[in-house]
């Protein structure tokens, strides 16, 4: 199959031709591999694949049907917590680059049950704690539109991998926007789920307290809702449960709506920073189309204390760090190095030492404050719109500290408390700029998409960000299909790598 005939198709579509029987998993598999061959030495996107055993398990797999919708579709894994069996999972991290997965995650497991074929998996920041993709163990992953800027993290191999035509979908994962802003950033579709919507594990109950998530980046939007009718589970040793949407989201997302929705959107920073004026323009340009499909449209500044949010969500990154060290160093049987890992890590990990149990509850439970309000304004708006990122991509380079700048964060030890949080909230000033947006639906859980509507004159795409009330990802859905068929969707029109 020529590649030309392969990147018309989402997943959806390419099942539908095996299952015509138009095409053999073989085929699609050497279409997939063939063009990883051909971009992947520029874009860094994928930083493994299996390629024996992915086509052994495409010359057997089975036509598509009802069980296993994906038969023989190529598809890729993220580097961090979806684990295949016997695969390496490095995290990005140099510390587990021998780290050898004994079983699937429960992820992967339900992946695989619908017929996936997984051919490797992508590059992503190490331990996922950047909103760029450029871990000192596999470097750099690169932008489809331009190889000169980041596609994003920590889902940027996976949606580098996507916006290059190496597959039409793959495994993300999104605590704190890892699927929405590489999903902004290079023209995709990226749909984070309500928590404890889709698998978590196994044993990992509550993935950075519920703020994380697996699920999947996308090109289409039918794609990321037949993805959700699959992998949507009740998971019972999950720590976060949701209950089962009773509809076929990739059925329902194409309904007219029961009455005009109520509109509610902000372009304003929720920390204060500046935002470009082509997210600002994205944003007006997208209500006012929602406006005149009839829907109520109303300016609204979010109720949330946007640098408080912030603030507790570093308590938690810093908390989660050095809990990852405890674990680390007892599998490695002696005390982690400063220099065996990104200075970003350490900082955390010694920060998080500092954080006591009553610190973390009480930072938990202001989570939980801005649920409640939330909450409130999701009862009288059913859509929250804001941009998906303040600004387009950042060049590659641009966001990664130098020996120089990092220098000074090598006394995080000798700082108090109050010292080291002042100093995490320093650290990412820079990369907060570029993604304000996103961290909000992660700590109330509720489900958040990024959608592909605005084109710079540079040619670099921009997402716009839609947030509904926790269960509700059938109206994003919705929302999503209609617009994927107006004027204002960019998508990958443009894209030079698949002009």
């Amino acid at each position: 199959m020529k590649f030309e005939q392969y990147v018309q198709y989402d997943a959806v579509g390419l099942a539908e031709l095996l299952r015509k029987r138009e095409v053999s998993a073989p085929e699609l598999a050497e279409a997939a591999f063939a063009r990883m061959d051909e971009v992947n030495p520029s874009l860094n996107a994928v930083v493994r694949d299996r390629r024996a055993a992915a086509l052994q398990e495409a010359a057997s797999a089975p036509l598509p049907d009802a069980d296993r919708p994906f038969s023989g579709v190529p598809y890729l894994l993220k580097d961090i917590s979806q684990a295949l069996a016997g695969e390496p999972l490095t995290s990005g991290s140099a510390l587990l680059r021998n780290n050898i997965a004994r079983r699937d995650s429960n992820y992967v497991a339900r992946v695989r049950a619908g017929g996936f074929i997984p051919l490797g998996h992508t590059n992503t920041p190490e331990f996922g704690l950047k909103n760029i993709t450029e871990p000192t163990l596999h470097g750099p992953a690169r932008n489809p539109w331009n190889p000169q800027y980041s596609p994003g993290g920590s889902s940027g191999g996976a949606s580098a991998a996507i916006a290059s035509g190496i597959v039409p979908a793959a495994g993300a994962s999104d605590g704190g926007g890892s699927i929405r802003i590489p999903a902004s950033f290079t023209g995709l579709f990226g749909l984070k789920p309500t928590r404890g919507r889709t698998p978590v594990g196994p044993g990992i109950g509550r993935q950075w307290q519920g703020a994380s998530i697996d699920f999947a980046l996308s090109r289409t939007v039918r794609d990321s809702a037949a993805l959700l009718d699959l992998l949507q589970v009740l998971q019972p040793e999950a720590a976060f449960q949701t209950p089962l949407y009773p509809g076929v989201y990739v059925q329902d997302m194409l309904a007219p709506h029961s009455r005009p929705l109520r509109v509610a959107f902000t372009t304003a920073s929720p920390v204060g920073s500046p935002v470009g004026d082509d997210a600002v323009q994205a944003v007006l340009k997208t209500v006012k189309w929602l406006e005149e499909q009839g829907h109520h449209v109303e300016e609204k500044l979010s109720p949330v204390n946007g640098v408080r949010l912030m603030e507790n969500y570093y308590t938690m990154n810093a908390g989660e760090v050095s809990a990852m060290f405890i674990s680390l160093e007892r599998m490695l049987g002696r005390a982690i190095r400063p220099d065996e890992v990104d200075i970003i890590t350490w900082v955390f990990a010694e920060a998080g030492k500092n954080v006591s149990a009553a610190e973390f509850v009480h930072s938990l439970n202001e989570w939980d404050v801005a649920a409640a309000q939330m909450a409130e304004l999701s009862a009288r708006y059913d859509l929250y719109v804001t941009p998906a990122t303040a600004f387009t991509a950042p060049r590659v380079g641009e966001l990664t500290h130098t020996p120089e700048t990092a220098a000074p964060w090598m006394s995080v030890s000798e700082l108090s408390a109050n010292e080291q949080r002042r100093m995490l909230y320093d650290i990412f000033e820079r990369s907060l700029t570029f993604t304000p947006f996103t961290q909000l639906a992660n700590l109330t859980g509720q489900p958040a998409t990024s959608l592909p509507l605005h084109l710079t004159e540079e040619g670099l795409p921009l997402g716009v960000q839609m947030i509904a009330a926790k269960g509700r990802e059938d109206l994003l859905l919705q929302v999503a299909a209609q617009l994927e068929q107006s004027d204002l969707w960019a998508g990958m029109k443009g894209n030079p790598m698949l002009s």
